[in-house]
């Protein structure tokens, strides 16, 4: 009797441990209601996890990228319109909108039937599973992995490839990739790897291993470029959000030599001119100088 019940005291324990190791049942996502969600891997499975809350960007408060909020608005909305659209690479300096673009996109779609599933690096190669739980849904997606670089035989460098070429993997007609990176091409590229170089009756010839490491790019039907503000850049976009930010608070600020030298200070210690760098100097300089004066 004894023996049962301590027998019964080690089955509680090992189901107890057992139950803190699976994953917490998740809701269905329910599309009418959600915007966006995020895959989350459990063990060697996962599953699409609502988003409650998204960021309120709109594509009117990125400022000093105009060209690339055009290319990329174009694309997406002849994807939702129903027309052909391309998958696309937006690369770039760190800070430049190039993730803050894609989130600006659902505000601005959302109301047309635009979502966004967002996936990381390390779970590409749970896209097939992805995709079975969105091919059927009445709305069009752009699954959206950001910062994306990869070290040489990462395995879901080949996945995303595959999907890209339309092979085994291919996305529905409903999806499209959108990726954002520091590198064009996605993968580091070494002195060594134009070792194998060779010519050949005159002609240079890149060596395969370049070859393989552009094949991925390659496959993106736009590539988005982001540049660093020149100084006359900087300088506009930093008036431009000083303002918007003043007219949050019903204020005025000037703007004169004083504010400009501060900016340039700024972004020289930030190392970067760019919408991050101008945005975050604004919010410093209106804050100081809207408190200052409340305070006299």
């Amino acid at each position: 009797m004894e023996l049962d019940q301590e027998l019964k005291q080690q089955l509680k324990r090992v189901l107890s441990a057992v139950e803190q190791m699976l994953p917490q049942p998740v809701e269905v996502v329910d599309w009418s209601r959600t915007l966006a969600a995020a895959w989350r891997s459990h063990s060697v499975s996962g599953t699409l996890e609502a988003m409650p809350e998204t960021e309120g960007t709109t594509l009117d408060d990125l400022l000093g990228i105009d060209e690339q909020k055009q290319l990329v608005a174009d694309n997406t909305r002849q994807f939702i319109d129903g027309y052909p659209a391309n998958n696309i690479l937006l690369w770039g300096a760190r800070g430049t909108g190039k993730s803050s673009l894609v989130r600006a996109l659902l505000n601005s779609y959302a109301p047309l039937g635009l979502r966004i599933v967002q996936v990381d690096k390390d779970d590409l190669h749970h896209l097939p599973d992805i995709f079975a739980q969105i091919k059927q849904q009445p709305y069009r997606f752009i699954l959206f992995c950001d910062d994306l670089s990869f070290e040489v035989g990462e395995k879901g460098y080949k996945i995303l490839k595959s999907v890209l070429d339309g092979a085994v993997y291919a996305a529905p007609a409903n999806c499209l990739i959108y990726v954002t990176s520091n590198r064009r091409y996605l993968i580091p590229q070494y002195d060594f790897d134009n070792i194998g170089n060779h010519i050949k009756g005159g002609e240079v010839r890149a060596s395969e291993t370049i070859e393989e490491k552009n094949s991925l790019s390659d496959r993106f039907g736009l590539w988005v470029s982001f540049d660093s503000f020149s100084q006359d850049q900087y300088l506009n976009v930093v008036r431009q959000c000083i303002e918007r930010l003043c007219h949050d608070y019903g204020r005025q600020l000037p703007w004169d030599a004083e504010v400009e030298a501060a900016a340039i200070r700024w972004s020289h210690d930030k190392s970067k001119r760019c919408g991050r760098t101008a945005y975050q100097f604004a919010k410093r300089w209106v804050g100081m100088q809207l408190r200052a004066g409340d305070a006299e």
